[in-house]
């Protein structure tokens, strides 16, 4: 009995338009930098020719290859240098040799392809400092580059911030109020109110001084007279 063999649509040629999805722009952007690169050294090697490229991710980074530098290729085209043909015949044939020329395109290459991680290690330790500062000020980042489960952390994070506001507004607020609250007078000797805060006590005790000594003249006063 024959297995009849499964179909399949085979290779399907993805339509050159841009993502829609972010987080699809910068996998895509990733694999097809690299594939990039590798075709400019190739081209470099089998061609013998300078190459620059400059590329922005979709989050505005920079990254660049260049054969034998991007800054002395850069320079050379805003010079409008006459000579770079020139230039570039005298390195793809050397001095006749062309094994050794080969060779020295394989140095530079392997260099250029050192370079190249040293910038893909630098540009995925800057995505993580990225990332921290976001976290650290998550409250700054806008919502609609936000996921389902980024907006769900964002709930729980804002209610807990507002939680623990409202504690602490709580807290303020009772301190507040006792240190607004007014003393309360009691009873004292002779009549005379008392505080805990001593204002009273010192105004009772020179009241009753004052009584006194108004006592203490009457009756000498009356005395003098009977």
């Amino acid at each position: 009995m024959m297995v009849k063999k499964k179909s399949s649509s085979g290779r399907q040629r993805i339509p050159i338009e841009k993502i829609p999805i972010k987080s699809h722009l910068q996998v895509t952007f990733s694999k097809r930098r690299s594939g990039l690169f590798k075709k400019a050294s190739e081209l470099c090697t089998l061609c013998g020719v300078k190459i620059a490229i400059i590329v922005f991710s979709p989050a505005d980074k920079a990254f660049s290859f260049g054969h034998p530098e991007v800054e002395s290729i850069i320079d050379s085209y805003l010079s409008q240098n006459n000579n770079t043909h020139q230039q570039v015949v005298d390195h793809r044939d050397g001095d006749g040799d062309g094994e050794a020329n080969v060779c020295n395109l394989n140095i530079q290459l392997t260099q250029i392809l050192s370079q190249l991680e040293i910038e893909k290690k630098r540009g995925e330790e800057l995505e993580r400092v990225r990332k921290v500062r976001q976290r650290q000020s998550w409250w700054e980042i806008p919502i609609d580059e936000l996921g389902f489960n980024e907006l769900h952390h964002l709930m729980f994070s804002l209610e807990d911030l507002k939680n623990n506001v409202s504690k602490y507004a709580k807290v303020m607020l009772v301190e507040h109020n006792t240190t607004l609250t007014p003393h309360v007078t009691r009873p004292g000797p002779n009549g005379f109110g008392l505080s805990d805060d001593g204002f009273h006590n010192k105004r009772a005790h020179n009241i009753c001084a004052h009584a006194h000594s108004s006592t203490v003249s009457n009756a000498s006063y009356m005395s003098f007279w009977y």
